[in-house]
């Protein structure tokens, strides 16, 4: 599980990575970044922590099926949010195929678009 800390809730800062952030698209799955350091802090502040959500939605599957995507890909950003600069806010969108994926194909797509975001790869 995603520790409190580390989620993404609010509407806006899931419209801010989406509108103004980076993206990287695999089969399964796009991932929108928008950086840390783009973001201000109140000066004296330490940065915030990396901060991830998850939309999935009713094109992927039924509930059992998009709840099932929710829960792999929390657990796969946790071991993943460090990655990210602090501040960071990720938003990992499923898209249809990602219901028949299984847990180590949406390990791949979501390396291979994190990968892309922080390494800097060519579109």
């Amino acid at each position: 599980m995603l520790p409190s800390e580390h989620r993404l809730r609010r509407r806006e800062d899931f419209a801010t990575a989406v509108r103004r952030g980076r993206r990287a698209g695999r089969p399964s799955l796009v991932v929108h970044l928008r950086s840390g350091a783009t973001d201000p802090h109140a000066p004296g502040e330490s940065a915030p922590p990396t901060r991830a959500g998850f939309v999935v939605s009713k094109a992927v599957g039924g509930a059992v099926v998009r709840n099932t995507v929710k829960r792999r890909l929390r657990h796969l950003m946790r071991e993943r949010v460090a990655l990210f600069p602090p501040g960071s806010l990720v938003v990992v969108r499923a898209l249809p195929g990602a219901g028949d994926a299984d847990h180590a194909q949406l390990a791949r797509d979501l390396d291979a678009a994190i990968e892309r975001l922080l390494g800097g790869g060519a579109r």
